[in-house]
């Protein structure tokens, strides 16, 4: 095993973009009203986010409302399928799979949702941000030469960066993240898969050098806050108590 290999752990499966996976009959994660949830593509490019509502347990058919505060949803394609993103309040991520039967800028609704299971490294809860954060070539160790991008997602194992810079699998660079009012964190990673996502706009799967205990403790601490924060906020709004 090379030097890079024992650095980033890498095994066959790659952090991030377009993997394959199956469907399974299993039965649904325990849904409930209200609770926030992340519409992708099948190839796991985010759509919209919003709030469950009218579900009822046993249900195969899944509507997604407006975020309170928020704006339209993006309209989708009656018929097209899509992959439903969320998180437990355990904190466990799972994935559904639907085929659109509504679509407006109120309302989106999945019939026949079924159980998508991901590969192992997809369960990690990752994030939605989409927040400005900076690479740095890894000889760049006083941090002097930024290449401002956008941090699409993120989890402990990696992260998707989404950048005009054109970067190549298999290199090695720093990334310097500052979540919300959190100390800002600094990450040696490694480009693990490429895609044009538009025009001269790039997408990376950026695969983190392993974590020591204390950093992967401090970074899934951060990442639960935000998501419970998010959470909190959501039902202070829903609840009235502006």
């Amino acid at each position: 095993m090379g030097f890079f290999s024992s650095l980033f752990g890498r095994s066959g499966d790659d952090y991030g973009l377009g993997e394959t996976e199956e469907e399974s009959a299993g039965a649904l994660p325990e849904l409930y009203n209200g609770m926030t949830l992340d519409l992708e593509t099948n190839e796991g490019r985010h759509i919209l986010t919003g709030r469950l509502s009218g579900y009822t347990a046993g249900d195969t058919t899944v509507t997604l409302e407006r975020l309170p505060g928020g704006l339209s949803l993006q309209v989708r394609e009656v018929g097209s399928s899509a992959t439903i993103r969320g998180v437990s309040e355990s904190m466990a991520q799972f994935f559904l799979k639907g085929v659109v039967q509504e679509s407006t800028r109120l309302v989106c609704r999945l019939k026949d949702v079924k159980v998508k299971a991901m590969p192992e490294h997809r369960r990690d809860f990752r994030l939605q941000m989409g927040i400005p954060v900076a690479m740095y070539y890894r000889t760049d160790e006083t941090f002097s030469h930024p290449e401002e991008c956008t941090l699409v997602d993120i989890s402990t194992g990696g992260a998707c960066i989404e950048s005009e810079y054109l970067h190549a699998e298999d290199e090695v660079l720093r990334l310097k993240v500052k979540l919300l009012d959190y100390a800002p964190m600094e990450f040696v990673g490694e480009i693990i898969r490429v895609t044009e996502y538009q025009p001269g706009k790039f997408r990376y799967g950026f695969l983190f050098a392993q974590l020591n205990e204390r950093e992967l403790t401090e970074l899934t601490r951060t990442l639960y806050n935000i998501q419970i924060g998010n959470r909190s906020t959501h039902m202070r709004s829903e609840e009235g108590h502006w």
